[in-house]
């Protein structure tokens, strides 16, 4: 599996293209917030021929989902989400006038994404685990055989995610890394929803919130 990163938006958000041999591509976390990063997006999936065919939420706050309706729309796929974030979806319309965000299109989900169960492109198979604290319905996708986490925003390079803001707790959130995450092999590489990138294993010896 192949991985691509855009940062978009002034949240400087990580969106993320999945990607193999068959040219079927997932959508991770849209986070194009106007007409020149809707078409940065779309001229890197025109160039590398790629047929998108899922669009998937880690979370569902507002810098992750701006591109959510342009993708959908773009290539008639539909939105995944964790049921349990559903209601941070929708309370967007209400508080993004005060980030300055006019334009949000909301884009509801077509279905819902469950642990246990599989994402499946391609010649690729990722694992949803639940994984909440930062958002009530946060998910992380698992490439066991590329050892990849597509990690949104509960793990950063030597940071967690922000626990701040509604539906978001502290002990929950270190109860997911600890639970669902550092239980991977260490050599993981974990790709964030900012950020550059890290491992499990770096951030269990230096991660400041997890000692």
């Amino acid at each position: 599996m192949e991985i691509t990163r855009f940062t978009f938006n002034p949240f400087a958000e990580n969106t993320y293209l999945l990607h193999d041999d068959t040219n079927e591509c997932v959508v991770v976390d849209p986070g194009c917030s106007d007409k020149h990063e809707n078409e940065q997006l779309k001229k890197y999936i025109a160039d590398n021929n790629l047929k998108v065919v899922r669009l998937l939420n880690t979370h569902c706050h507002i810098d992750h989902v701006l591109g959510n309706k342009f993708v959908a729309n773009t290539y008639n796929v539909g939105l995944e989400i964790h049921e349990k974030d559903l209601e941070t979806l929708r309370a967007i319309p209400v508080y993004a006038p005060v980030y300055g965000i006019s334009n949000y299109q909301e884009q509801l989900p077509a279905s819902y994404l469950k642990e246990g169960e599989q994402v499946k492109f391609g010649n690729t198979t990722l694992e949803i685990i639940f994984a909440p604290g930062h958002a009530p319905g946060h998910v992380v996708f698992y490439n066991k055989t590329d050892k990849t986490l597509i990690a949104g925003d509960v793990l950063f390079q030597e940071s967690i995610g922000r626990t701040d803001l509604p539906g978001g707790d502290h002990e929950t959130l270190l109860n997911s890394i600890r639970t669902k995450l550092f239980v991977l092999p260490d050599e993981v590489t974990v790709y964030p929803g900012h950020g550059p990138e890290t491992t499990i294993g770096h951030e269990k010896k230096y991660n400041p919130f997890l000692k």
